[in-house]
C-alpha cells in the first residue's frame, strides 16, 4: 500500500521545484487544500516530463503505460507510484471527474504527433485538454459560493490563459523542440511563418510582423483572463487569495512581453521576484483573514 502522507510530499516537491509562481499561490490556501493542489499539479508535471524531457527512449509508450497505471489507480490497485496515488485519492475526495484527466492525456498525446495548429479552433481542441480541464479540476478544491456549473467557464478560462501565456513566453523554446502553438492562420495574416520565427530565434533580431503577431495574441489573451477574473468572487473566499495572486502574476508576464516589445524568441521573460513578493505579501494577510473567519 502507498503511503499517502508521502505521496502527496512527492507532489509538493514537484511543485516547488517546478512550478515557482504557482507554489507560491498555493502557500495562500487552507493547509487542507494545498496537498490536494500539489497532487493536481504533480500528475500534469509527470505526464508533461514525459512528453517534454526528452529522456524516454518512447514516450508514446511510456505515456500509455501512465494512462493505464492511472485506471488500474482508480479502480483501487494501488500501482505504488506516488503521483498516481495521490492525484486519485485527490480525485475521489474531491469527487473530481474522470473524464478531465482523460481528456488531459488526450492532449499530452497530442504532443507527440502535432507539431502545429493551422488556426484557433485546432488549437482550442488541444487547449481544452492542456490547460482549461485542469482549471476545472482544481475547482472542486477551491469550492464555490455558487452551484459549481455557474464558475466553470471561468475556471476553464484561467487554464487557458495559463496555458497560452506560456505558449508566448516560450515560443522559442518550443521551436526547439520542433513545435509551434501560434495558430498558423493568424501569423500568417501579419506575414509570418515558422522560417521567420526560427530566424529571430536565431539571429537574436526582431521584425515589425512579428511584433504585430505577438500583439494580436497578447491581446486574445488578456481577454481570456478578463473573463477568468469573472469567477473569482465566485469561489469560497478561503481560495480567492490563491487564485487572484496567482492570475495576477501569470498575467504580467504578458506585461514582461510588451515591455520587451514582443521580443520573447530569443530570451524568456519573467516577473521580477520584488514584484512576485509585492503582490504576494498582501494577499497573505488577505488569505489569513478568510481563514480566521472560517470560509
Amino acid at each position: 500500500m502507498t503511503d499517502l502522507a508521502a505521496a502527496y510530499a512527492r507532489c509538493r516537491e514537484l511543485n516547488a521545484r517546478h512550478g515557482r509562481t504557482f507554489f507560491l499561490a498555493t502557500k495562500l490556501l487552507g493547509p487542507d487544500q494545498r496537498p490536494a493542489v500539489h497532487a493536481l499539479y504533480g500528475f500534469a508535471r509527470w505526464a508533461d516530463e514525459i512528453v517534454d524531457s526528452g529522456e524516454s527512449a518512447d514516450p508514446t509508450a511510456e505515456l500509455k503505460l501512465w494512462e493505464a497505471r492511472l485506471e488500474e489507480e482508480w479502480a483501487g490497485r494501488a500501482t505504488g507510484h506516488p503521483v498516481l496515488a495521490a492525484v486519485v485519492d485527490t480525485a475521489h475526495r474531491y469527487s473530481i471527474d474522470h473524464s478531465l484527466f482523460t481528456e488531459f492525456l488526450a492532449s499530452m498525446r497530442m504532443d507527440l504527433t502535432v507539431t502545429s495548429y493551422p488556426d484557433f479552433a485546432a488549437l482550442e481542441r488541444y487547449v481544452h485538454g492542456s490547460a482549461a480541464v485542469i482549471g476545472l479540476q482544481l475547482l472542486p478544491v477551491f469550492g464555490t459560493v455558487v452551484p459549481r456549473a455557474e464558475a466553470e467557464p471561468s475556471a476553464a478560462a484561467l487554464g487557458r490563459a495559463f496555458q497560452l501565456t506560456n505558449f508566448l513566453r516560450d515560443v522559442g523554446e518550443d521551436l526547439d523542440r520542433g513545435r509551434l502553438y501560434l495558430p498558423e492562420d493568424v501569423l500568417a495574416v501579419h506575414g509570418v511563418d515558422r522560417e521567420l520565427l526560427v530566424w529571430c530565434r536565431r539571429t537574436g533580431k526582431s521584425d515589425q510582423r512579428v511584433r504585430r503577431a505577438f500583439r494580436h495574441f497578447v491581446a486574445h489573451t488578456f481577454a481570456e483572463y478578463r473573463e477568468a477574473e469573472v469567477g473569482v468572487p465566485m469561489l469560497r473566499p478561503v481560495s480567492r487569495p490563491c487564485v487572484r495572486t496567482a492570475l495576477t502574476l501569470y498575467r504580467e508576464i504578458l506585461d514582461e512581453i510588451v515591455a520587451a516589445d514582443y521580443q520573447v524568441l530569443d530570451r524568456r521573460v519573467a516577473v521580477p521576484d520584488s514584484r512576485r513578493l509585492a503582490v504576494a505579501v498582501p494577499a497573505f494577510g488577505r488569505a489569513l483573514v478568510a481563514r480566521v473567519i472560517g470560509r
